[in-house]
């Protein structure tokens, strides 16, 4: 019995001795307040059974820190479609997109821990942003871990007039042009600009980063010609190697890609230690009640094995990749330290 129905118990229990005890000619002063105090409690307690309605009772909100139309855009929305479907409630994708994800990240840290305000972010939010700025108005101790969503490999490709037609030439190319081979990538510290930093590390090469707001631009650039090569997005890229207007390289995976069988891989290419994937991760603020985060865990699980799901995800270049909190937690820690080398190694600063 809990705490609350047993005042109510003792409240009509002592109403009953009173009555008993009086007789029926006698005052009777505690039997109306004792009445009255039990009808209230119960009305209370009534009242608390309605509020804790199994969550959620009202739209969730699942914030995308970059903007629309990029690859963790199309995630959110493909991930929110499904839970809507299960929660029968609406996901409203939020996007609050600039300074390489931390407008969005400190908006979610800052939300109520109720469940109702989430994070999709891209790994390098959490394994590189730390590393290269000096000032971050998040940390990982700011949020509770939900769930890895997504994850996939990245296209090697470069501006069609570029002399080189593998990876070993472009690696070779960049040698014998020290400091005037350069790369465009969505941003300082993004997914993509980390992915080419390790290519320019684990070859030792002279190469230098032109930053862009966004990956769009910086394949706009590539096609044009005024920028050299690109790690990015094989989905976004796709479209532009079968129309000729870039040349693809290398996939940084051990298997070829679905989108681009004809593609060799870094691993056939002679280069396995650049394999590198970008990810995904579902967040909710620091101190969400565990059930809830349990939850939601178990729902995104449900919503990547459906099969429309599933070709959502495959259509962004991504298989999906359900992990528990604690898996998405030790794939933050592991891959932190790899990219913290990649930015000592490289002497990478943002601000």
């Amino acid at each position: 019995m809990s705490r609350a129905a047993s005042v109510i118990s003792s409240l009509f229990s002592a109403l009953l001795k009173r009555r008993h005890s009086s007789g029926a000619c006698r005052p009777r002063p505690l039997v109306r307040p004792l009445a009255c105090a039990a009808l209230a409690l119960s009305a209370c307690m009534a009242g608390a059974s309605a509020s804790a309605a199994p969550w959620p009772d009202r739209p969730v909100y699942l914030v995308v820190p970059f903007v629309a139309g990029g690859a963790t855009d199309n995630i959110g929305r493909a991930l929110a479609m499904r839970l809507g479907s299960i929660w029968k409630q609406s996901v409203v994708v939020v996007n609050k997109p600039g300074a390489a994800g931390m407008i969005g990240a400190e908006y979610v840290s800052r939300a109520d821990a109720d469940g109702y305000t989430l994070l999709l972010a891209s790994g390098s939010m959490f394994t590189v942003n730390p590393y290269i700025y000096t000032h971050l108005p998040y940390k990982l101790a700011d949020f509770a871990p939900i769930s890895n969503v997504a994850t996939g490999p990245m296209l090697v490709a470069v501006r069609p007039s570029l002399p080189v037609k593998t990876l070993q030439q472009l690696i070779d190319y960049a040698k014998q042009h020290p400091g005037k081979v350069n790369f465009g990538s969505a941003g300082v510290g993004s997914q993509v600009h980390m992915a080419a930093e390790k290519l320019a590390a684990a070859a030792n090469l002279n190469v230098m980063h032109v930053p862009y707001k966004g990956e769009a631009a910086a394949y706009a650039d590539l096609m044009a010609g005024h920028i050299d090569f690109v790690v990015g997005n094989i989905a976004a890229l796709a479209p532009l190697v079968a129309s000729g207007r870039i040349r693809a390289l290398a996939v940084t995976d051990k298997v070829r890609a679905k989108m681009l069988p004809n593609v060799p891989t870094v691993a056939e290419a002679g280069y396995p230690q650049l394999q590198v994937h970008g990810w995904f991760g579902l967040l909710a603020p620091a101190k969400t009640p565990a059930a809830v985060v349990q939850s939601i865990q178990r729902d995104v699980a449900k919503a990547l094995a459906n099969p429309d799901t599933v070709r959502n995800l495959e259509a962004q270049g991504c298989t999906p990749a359900p992990t528990t909190p604690q898996q998405l937690t030790q794939l933050i820690k592991t891959e932190s330290v790899m990219w913290s080398k990649v930015v000592h190694d490289r002497k990478l600063k943002a601000n």
